[in-house]
């Protein structure tokens, strides 16, 4: 073929290759775009964490300087209490030092009865007051306050502790201790704190942590609470039991906790705040829950990444519409190309190739063009030895043809020889064995007789191949003849011919898929329990029902089979050892037939493990339905 058409030259591919290596910055641009989001996000999330570290370490530093405040408004109290002990003390010596004979009513009105007196016994337990709420209340239930009075009955003096919430009501009280003189007891004296001082106690906390926290916009909450899990600052909420463990569990571990519910957008974080000293005996911590709000951090990261993608979506929208008239461009010597490629592939071999474009694509026209001629003389070629295919085939057909029909000849033959075998060397057969039966008549009791039987045996033994061989015959002959069967007609049927075995058979209702070849299977099987079993042999066919199919077991207490031989017995023309071996057809036979039917054929010990208890061969048959298809 001869390549017509003007050549344009043109740049060369290089410069087009550079316009490629442009298109290549999109991924440079992503990836740019990509780190320094995920830079600007690292910062944001570090930022956050660092101002919740802010605010909690600002909130801790409130509440010290509150309680700081909250300790010298306590402490006005204390020169008040001290002095209220010196009536306690003479109330407890005029008893003669019984607090049951005390009057600590009166020692009451005597304080102005302002103040409450509880005598505390050296197991903790307040066991005289003029406050019954709180009789009997017992403070080993709070060890560490426990050990702290008890230090102060055993070695201590007046000691003044902080205003806490008692333990009956919650309602704000101001304690203190003293042992009694002989330190069996410790004196109490509770003076309820005015309504106001509570307001201003828990204002100065809820403000003072109000003014850090607004410092974080992502701080939605603040509640504080106690070492006794009661509420200081702030409002109920419905899931308070759920946080009060939260609570109890961050004061107990004297940590910092934390939830988040990712549903609602919420970080719930559980700050304790330590506020034990060695001078009172009540634990002043608190535990303040700061619920943070993280939707802002996920919107200001939402927002950014939205930014983000609007700035790579515009750039990448630029480089596509630059890297489209560019591959345009780059492209159209291809396209032409492919188009004049094309029409040769649907068998336009005159086809002149165009070529347009740089020099390599010069090139690769020159080469298609070369390759197309190459094309034409290879298809010349193929079209010359696909006439020399089609002429040798036909001969071939031919030769087949006569050979078939050859072999359908020779078939046909050997199908008469084998009719012919069947029924003159099955008549000569016959007539041996009836004259047999006569002579033997003659002969009973005399030496020739044994002879004779054993001629006899021959015959049986040759009446026996001639009748294998015309059941092979037979199956191949007629293919798929199988309908619905009584099996217990031919089972019962096969043991009236043979009158002379013991076979024991229980009988069946059942009919399977088969042929009236199937008789042939219990007259082989049957007949090879006898012959090798000898005269005392004894024979049982079992029949057991399955969903689908039967399985037919035929066994005898013959000298069984042994293990090495039982894969192979049912080849063709697989024989056993000693005199009753037969012609290895039958049990070939067997295998067929099961086959035809659809089963399948084993041998197994009759008690398992011990060949040499006897042979049962198994089968298995495909049952009927009522309609008798299979």
């Amino acid at each position: 073929m001869t390549l017509r058409g003007s050549v344009r030259q043109a740049l060369p591919f290089t410069i087009y290759l550079l316009l490629a290596v442009l298109l290549a910055m999109a991924p440079v641009i992503y990836l740019i775009s990509f780190v320094g989001y995920a830079d600007v996000r690292q910062a944001l999330v570090a930022d956050t964490g660092e101002l919740r570290g802010q605010t909690e370490y600002g909130i801790v530093l409130a509440v010290n300087l509150v309680d700081a405040g909250l300790k010298l408004f306590d402490d006005t109290l204390n020169r008040e209490m001290q002095e209220g002990f010196g009536p306690f003390a003479v109330e407890y010596e005029r008893a003669g030092r019984d607090p049951g004979v005390m009057d600590l009513a009166r020692v009451k009105e005597e304080l102005g009865g302002r103040m409450d007196l509880y005598v505390i016994n050296e197991n903790g337990i307040i066991e005289y007051t003029t406050y019954p709420p709180e009789l009997g209340y017992d403070f080993k239930e709070i060890p560490a306050f426990y050990d702290r009075i008890t230090d102060i009955r055993l070695n201590g003096a007046f000691s003044a502790d902080r205003i806490v919430p008692e333990l009956a009501t919650g309602m704000l009280r101001k304690y203190a201790y003293q042992p009694s003189p002989d330190r069996r007891y410790l004196f109490e004296l509770g003076q309820v704190v005015s309504e106001s001082g509570r307001q201003r106690m828990a204002l100065s906390y809820a403000d003072a942590i109000r003014e850090v926290a607004d410092e974080n916009p992502g701080v939605s909450e603040i509640r504080v609470f106690d070492c006794l899990g009661e509420r200081i600052v702030g409002a109920a909420h419905s899931d308070d039991d759920r946080r009060l463990g939260m609570v109890r569990k961050a004061y107990r571990e004297r940590t910092m906790l934390e939830t988040e519910n990712v549903d609602t957008g919420e970080l719930i974080r559980y700050l304790f705040v330590d506020r034990t000293d060695s001078v009172h005996a009540s634990d002043m911590s608190v535990v303040v829950e700061l619920t943070y709000n993280t939707k802002f951090v996920e919107d200001a990261i939402a927002g950014m990444f939205a930014r983000h993608t609007q700035i790579l979506l515009i750039g990448l929208s630029l480089i596509a519409c630059l890297s489209a008239l560019a591959i345009r461009s780059l492209t159209r010597p291809v396209r032409i190309l492919v188009e004049d490629v094309d029409a040769v592939a649907r068998g336009d071999l005159d086809r002149p190739i165009r070529v347009s474009g740089s020099e390599e694509f010069v090139h690769l026209g020159g080469s298609v063009s070369t390759m197309i001629a190459s094309l034409k003389e290879i298809l010349q070629r193929l079209q010359e030895s696909e006439e020399k295919i089609i002429r040798h085939n036909r001969t071939l057909e031919d030769e087949v043809g006569a050979r078939t029909a050859a072999l359908e000849e020779s078939n046909r033959t050997a199908s008469l020889l084998l009719d012919i075998m069947g029924h003159d060397i099955n008549n000569a057969n016959n007539i041996a064995n009836l004259y047999s039966d006569i002579l033997l008549t003659d002969l009973e009791g005399e030496p020739e007789a044994e002879l004779l039987r054993k001629a006899k045996a021959g015959l049986a033994k040759s009446i026996g191949i001639v009748r294998n061989v015309n059941t092979i015959q037979e199956i191949q002959g007629k293919p798929g003849a199988i309908g619905k069967i009584d099996l217990d007609r031919i089972v019962r049927s096969e043991i009236r011919s043979l009158p002379d075995l013991r076979i024991t058979y229980n009988g069946t209702t059942a009919a399977v898929i088969a042929d009236d070849l199937l008789s042939e299977v219990f007259s082989n099987l049957l007949g090879n329990a006898a012959k090798f079993g000898g005269p005392d042999i004894a024979i049982a066919i079992r029949i057991e029902e399955h969903e689908d199919d039967l399985i037919i077991s035929i066994e005898d207490t013959g000298p069984g089979v042994p293990d090495a031989v039982k894969p192979r017995v049912f080849n063709r023309l697989a024989r056993g050892n000693g005199e009753a071996a037969g012609t290895g057809l039958g049990l070939y036979i067997c295998r067929m037939l099961i086959a035809r039917y659809g089963g399948r054929i084993w041998v197994d010990d009759r008690v398992a493990g011990h060949p040499e208890s006897g042979t049962a061969v198994r089968f298995t048959l495909r049952k009927a339905d009522e309609g008798g298809s299979p």
